[in-house]
């Protein structure tokens, strides 16, 4: 009977079977993929059951788009500002990046959850591809951050900005943020799994969030900043996503520029989950 049952096993799934028993705690990448995909599912389904939270989400920007939108409209004719439009125009990507930036800090706060219910021991457990338990977490934050973004790009277009640079611009604009969001998600997730306390989560954001924000040309060019303000902001990588969404809708992008930032971007998030992925095997290790 044994005999007649291996024999039954296609030998795709003996090669499989010898390739895991040679190395243990790594699965086929078409397996890592096809875990990703389940569990992306899983998390993308507990989202559309709670559609409020992607609401509650974008209220803040919301506020801050027709609030400092009306409030600071002037402040293009301040000397030296440099942009040739609106003010409403110079504020959607800023706040596209600030929100990006802001919602992926509380990553953190849902892998906490699933530790303290238990959910992601029982993955650890099961023979799920730790790369995919990895990977759906920082798929279903990218989801969320495009949707966010656009909503916002929506509302903006709705109270009179514009985007020259047209549908190519705005997406070129959202898959920065989507980088920006990965970076600090995976940042998020780091800390949620080495200290696994939700006052670090909020001790952290508190620190970066509203510094990075103000040391950035969200509201502001970065040429009427001090000196010292300037050279942070060059080196802020929520600068970097404000700058690349304002070239990419303008009427005259900077591909060149665009380009070297979103190099820039993209490295620094392979580099933060690369920095979470070592965390979640640390965790792994310990439990």
């Amino acid at each position: 009977m044994t005999t007649m049952q291996i024999d039954s096993v296609p030998e795709a799934s003996r090669a499989a079977a010898r390739f895991q028993a040679a190395q243990p705690g790594t699965v086929p990448f078409r397996t890592a993929m096809a875990h990703t995909w389940y569990l992306t599912g899983r998390k993308l389904h507990a989202l559309v059951r709670q559609p409020w939270v992607l609401a509650f989400s974008v209220i803040q920007p919301v506020i801050w788009l027709f609030l400092f939108g009306q409030l600071f409209r002037r402040v293009i004719d301040i000397p030296g500002f440099g942009y040739h439009g609106t003010y409403l125009d110079y504020l959607v990507p800023g706040l596209i990046a600030m929100n990006a930036m802001s919602n992926n800090m509380w990553a953190g706060m849902s892998m906490i959850e699933e530790i303290d219910r238990g959910t992601l021991n029982r993955f650890l457990a099961a023979p799920a591809s730790r790369i995919g338990i990895m990977n759906a977490s920082v798929v279903e934050q990218a989801v969320s951050t495009t949707v966010q973004s656009l909503i916002i790009v929506g509302l903006g277009l709705a109270g009179g900005a514009r985007y020259h640079g047209g549908v190519a611009g705005v997406a070129v604009m959202v898959a920065a943020s989507i980088l920006v969001g990965v970076v600090f998600g995976a940042l998020s997730n780091a800390v949620g799994m080495t200290l696994r306390s939700r006052e670090a989560i909020i001790g952290v954001y508190t620190f970066f969030m509203l510094p990075l924000m103000f040391l950035s040309s969200a509201f502001m060019q970065t040429s009427l900043m001090p000196g010292w303000m300037q050279a942070i902001a060059s080196r802020n990588p929520l600068n970097w996503v404000v700058q690349i969404g304002r070239s990419a809708v303008s009427a005259q992008p900077d591909w060149a520029a665009i380009g070297v930032r979103c190099g820039g971007l993209l490295v620094l998030a392979v580099v933060c989950v690369a920095i979470s992925v070592a965390t979640f095997r640390s965790y792994r290790k310990n439990v």
